[in-house]
């Protein structure tokens, strides 16, 4: 079939998440294959950048929830989009996990997740550290693949500025990225935080000190993402990322259909055609009865106003509610929203993002509800150790001291790579698991979740021998 589409000058390339972090964002992640397949293909024939449908938290809850083989997504959907790069979100040295692993098991991931049809890597480290990146970039590029290097969005302020997230630190960021052989770098704003005219003022900026084109990603969260995408492509920005309207909104991205309105007839008029894409929202309109038990509905407006003030993500949001929930101790949400943003300055303002977003979160809960570092995860003292790399700013030396006190994996903070003290670890899974794993992907997925990939596996090949016992058989 001959393509008629209309070319323009500088057009906005447009990314499609709705396969991925837009069902992530508003219905945890509970889209199913099944459901992606009837528009797999018109989807491949819009003309978008990429389509991103992996990564991120779909190996989680697509084994542990879908009953569904995390591999297989790729793969199948390979089938149907031959034209359009398949893109996913990979979290540096965590992977699709939550704990940094071994250099070998990075190496082995990136390699098979290259193999089942990803084309473009949306690599970041929740530090903003990229030497968590390094053994991912080594393989994407080894694979011939394409590297979007990612910066973390993040504030201390209600605006850009303060003593770290300036347009100097983003700019040095990206110059990094470029160094690294970024094919194309995305700035990452999970949380909606990145206001319209800062979006002018920093793509203004990275345009006059970066080669490569420029990518981003934001949130609907606070209101602001359409608008601040408008500022971006004024500034120069090349490509946006974007959701079909009924997976849109909320804490999602903004909606593509208005994005693709707006620039109809102007430079950067992207080409798409938006009556394909009002056909394609038909088809999620009616499978969204599903999915609709998953929408957060406990309030009336579609923006969360307070992500101005707290800077929490959406997600975040919700798993603490959640934690709480169990804890019986609901009430106290505003009071772990203030002392989240304590938390996190002491612990060196790190971008509020997987892990170490889920880090603070838990953290902040222990400390409202027995006292200040009173009691404190292991998981946060792993954070100060160094374990998880360089935060953005250095943590204060007695509090340094007092959360590593009597710590069994250290007293003083690391300096190295965090993953240069990780020994190897597939071999010695290959035989923890035995029998049990059937292909590397397997073995992988039961690397990356022990527990629950174990309990896939063990439905997924009809059996209830536990691992260990398969390994001694």
């Amino acid at each position: 079939m001959k393509d008629t589409r209309k070319i323009f000058p500088r057009p906005i390339k447009i990314q499609d998440n709705t396969f991925r972090d837009g069902h992530q964002s508003i219905y945890a992640t509970r889209m199913k294959t099944e459901d992606m397949i009837p528009i797999a293909e018109e989807m491949d024939n819009c003309g978008f950048w990429a389509m991103e449908v992996w990564g991120g938290a779909t190996f989680d809850t697509m084994h542990r929830f879908l009953n569904e083989d995390p591999w297989m997504r790729p793969k199948i959907l390979k089938r149907y989009v031959k034209k359009t790069p398949l893109s996913m979100l990979l979290r540096g040295q965590n992977l699709v996990g939550y704990r940094h692993y071994a250099d070998d098991v990075v190496r082995a991931f990136v390699d098979k997740s290259c193999e089942i049809g990803i084309d473009i890597f949306r690599c970041f480290d929740a530090l903003n550290d990229f030497r968590n990146i390094e053994t991912c970039v080594e393989r994407i590029k080894a694979n011939g693949r394409h590297f979007e290097g990612t910066v973390c969005y993040s504030l201390t302020e209600s605006r850009l500025g303060g003593d770290i997230y300036t347009l100097d630190f983003y700019v040095a960021k990206a110059k990094e990225l470029e160094r690294m052989g970024a094919d194309t770098i995305c700035i990452k704003d999970m949380a909606g935080l990145l206001s319209p005219y800062d979006a002018f003022d920093l793509f203004t900026a990275l345009k006059k000190e970066i080669k490569v084109p420029l990518h981003l990603h934001t949130h609907y969260t606070s209101g602001m993402g359409s608008m601040s995408y408008l500022k971006a492509v004024e500034a120069g920005v090349d490509i946006i990322d974007t959701c079909l309207a009924p997976f849109a909104l909320r804490t999602s991205m903004p909606a593509c259909e208005p994005i693709v309105a707006a620039f109809q007839g102007t430079d950067r008029d992207s080409g798409i055609d938006i009556l394909t894409l009002l056909k394609l929202s038909e088809h999620l309109e009616t499978i969204a009865p599903k999915y609709k038990h998953l929408l957060a509905d406990h309030k009336l407006s579609i923006i969360d106003n307070s992500v101005l003030a707290h800077q929490i993500p959406g997600g975040m949001i919700s798993n603490l509610t959640s934690q709480l929930k169990e804890m019986k101790a609901l009430d106290k949400i505003n009071d772990i929203y203030k002392e989240v943003v304590r938390t996190r300055k002491d612990m060196g303002y790190p971008p509020l993002v997987t892990p170490a977003s889920q880090i603070i979160g838990s953290q902040a809960v222990l400390n409202v509800l027995f006292g200040r570092y009173v009691r404190i995860s292991n998981q946060l003292k792993d954070l100060v150790l160094g374990l998880y790399g360089r935060t953005p700013a250095p943590i204060d030396p007695e509090l340094t001291k007092k959360i590593l006190k009597n710590y069994k994996r250290g007293r003083e903070p690391i300096t190295g790579r965090p993953a240069d003290d990780l020994p190897p670890e597939i071999e010695k899974a290959r035989k923890a698991i035995g029998h049990l794993a059937r292909t590397d992907e397997d073995l992988l997925g039961w690397i990356l979740f022990p527990q629950t990939m174990e309990k896939y596996l063990q439905a997924k090949y009809e059996t209830d021998t536990p691992a260990a016992q398969s390994a001694i058989a």
